[in-house]
């Protein structure tokens, strides 16, 4: 969801060391008949102390809140290192799925309706409180509750306590819960006592506050100017030689400014590079470059409530009017591959086998001839979050294609919020064509992208709880793909995938939204960095600060 990114800048630091140094003791005269002095031996200075291994990193990540529960955007880049699910989902390839973090072990149901967690003994939350089956329930509870992502939670029931190390999930319809429990919003297990905290002090998070059972501990917050962490030395994972003591997070809003201090040493990483001087970096052999698939993708919603946009032949015609490739050159700056309808490369239910529009502007102008619009002869209002430089950039390359088959494109910038807003509050009079940049919460983007931008409720204009299918589209056989592939998901997973791909060939050929691109993740590493593994499933923690360390 066009949630939006901003900056963090940074400050750098010093490590101090101490060095402390021998001194004489003063000469005293020697008492009659004492034997001789002999000479005291030079004095030698001691070795210096040494200074705790620091991680200092550039990040254009920013603090939306530090509620854990609450958290839905960037901030998720430190939340991740802080906070852990009983799960966590290994990248697309790995030989097994996921990695048990709070959780050591899990059942499922044969009819996928329940799943039982057995918990790691010994945990502890950063304020000493135990990690147990209540505190998970109490976690889950409050996600249910008032989560950023509480949607995630829908086919949940109730969550039992078994007994102190024991979770089960019960459920409404199957769901792969094992999937949702590694979620990097709405699935934190967070101490019970700050939890109480926070229901009775509205601004309890506000001084960036940690209280999970992650590897790191938030030590020190300056807004807009610095987040300093520490390690959690009670760490159920352990602690080895080499490993971060501190990481030092701090704020700088141009990119510019943070490649300079990548390539002079100031910072070890850095995050959010400028992508047109990525060659500086791929021509150097002390870094390496990562290009890798990501979890983002664009779609420019139609406002399908209005004439002639209410006409699929329209709508498919401006489909055929859409420059992908150069979309992606310009406004990726060739980052970026086409996309097959609204799920991500790398994700699941993505599949190639759906269709693609290609830029065809005799296409377009035959299907507008078919639709009674020859020569096109209608205006569309387009609107794009103004704080999005990609869409800035590619804005105007759909204005000028629409007008080569006589479509008038007036475009509009304005904050997301507003954007927002305003699409979902007054769809009669909204935008016609909606920009927005997507991403799922966690690894389905049939339960998550598919639902929450194209399933519609059951009054016009059909937005459902998400408030995100901003076409204003309703199809009743695409609903019942929907509802069907998600009952199996947990079951059947093939079965699953082969009822979201004919609900996205549907979608595809409807077309309330034009497809355009998919994102790629981009990494500069310095090579004196070892441990970095690039994770598809959390795009927003960049870096695991427990995984990375100096290299030799």
């Amino acid at each position: 969801m066009n949630r939006k990114l901003t900056i963090l800048s940074l400050l750098a630091v010093a490590a101090l060391i101490l060095t402390a140094c021998g001194s004489p003791t003063p000469a005293t005269e020697a008492p009659a008949g004492a034997p001789a002095e002999t000479e005291a031996p030079a004095a030698t200075e001691e070795a210096p102390v040494a200074g705790p291994v620091v991680l200092k990193i550039a990040s254009s990540a920013n603090i939306t809140t530090w509620d854990p529960v609450a958290s839905f955007s960037t901030e998720a880049a430190y939340l991740g290192n802080v906070y852990e699910q009983l799960l966590r989902i290994n990248p697309p390839g790995s030989a097994e799925k996921y990695t048990p973090l709070l959780a050591e072990s899990w059942e499922v149901a044969a009819d996928g309706l329940s799943y039982t967690f057995k918990l790691r003994s010994g945990v502890k939350f950063h304020d000493g409180e135990p990690m147990n089956a209540k505190a998970v329930k109490a976690s889950v509870d409050a996600a249910v509750a008032r989560a950023g992502a509480s949607f995630i939670w829908l086919p949940l029931d109730n969550v039992e306590v078994v007994d102190d190390s024991t979770v089960k999930f019960n459920l409404k319809w199957a769901a792969p819960v094992d999937l949702i429990t590694s979620s990097l919003y709405g699935a934190w297990i967070v101490s019970p006592k700050a939890l109480e905290a926070a229901a009775a002090d509205e601004n309890f998070w506000a001084d960036g506050k940690s209280y999970g059972t992650g590897p790191y501990m938030v030590e020190s917050y300056t807004p807009d100017a610095e987040i300093v962490f520490t390690q959690n030395t009670d760490y159920w994972g352990g602690w080895k030689d080499g490993q971060y003591e501190k990481v030092v997070v701090s704020i700088v809003p141009e990119a510019t400014t943070r490649q300079q201090m990548l390539e002079g040493g100031e910072v070890d990483l850095a995050t959010a590079l400028p992508v047109e001087n990525l060659g500086t970096f791929e021509n150097n052999p002390d870094y390496t470059v990562y290009k890798e698939p990501s979890f983002f993708n664009y779609v420019g919603f139609f406002n399908t409530l209005r004439p002639p946009l209410d006409n699929v032949k329209v709508r498919q015609a401006l489909s055929y009017a859409i420059p992908y490739d150069d979309i992606i050159a310009i406004g990726a700056s060739g980052l970026g591959t086409q996309s097959y309808g609204p799920v991500p490369a790398g994700v699941f239910p993505w599949d190639d086998s759906v269709f693609r529009y290609s830029y065809d502007l005799e296409k377009a102008k035959s299907l507008l001839k078919e639709a009674g619009y020859e020569n096109g002869g209608f205006k569309i209002r387009l609107t794009y979050a103004s704080e999005n430089a990609t869409e800035e950039a590619f804005a105007p390359l759909i204005k000028d294609s629409f007008a080569e088959i006589g479509v008038e494109v007036s475009i509009e910038p304005m904050s997301f919020s507003q954007q927002w807003e305003l699409a979902k509050t007054d769809p009669a009079n909204a935008q016609d064509m909606f920009l927005l940049l997507y991403w799922p919460t966690y690894s389905d983007a049939g339960a998550d992208n598919m639902w929450s931008m194209y399933y519609g409720g059951a009054e016009s204009p059909f937005l459902n709880v998400t408030a995100f299918n901003l076409s204003y589209w309703k199809s009743d056989a695409y609903n019942a793909l929907m509802d069907e592939a998600g009952s199996l998901t947990a079951t059947d997973y093939e079965g699953s995938k082969a009822k979201y791909v004919e609900a996205m060939k549907i979608l595809v050929e409807e077309a309330p939204s034009a497809f355009f691109f998919d994102t790629m993740a981009v990494f500069v590493v310095p090579n004196s960095i070892e441990g970095f593994q690039y994770n598809l499933n959390y795009p927003f923690v960049p870096f695991f600060y427990y995984d990375v360390r100096p290299g030799g």
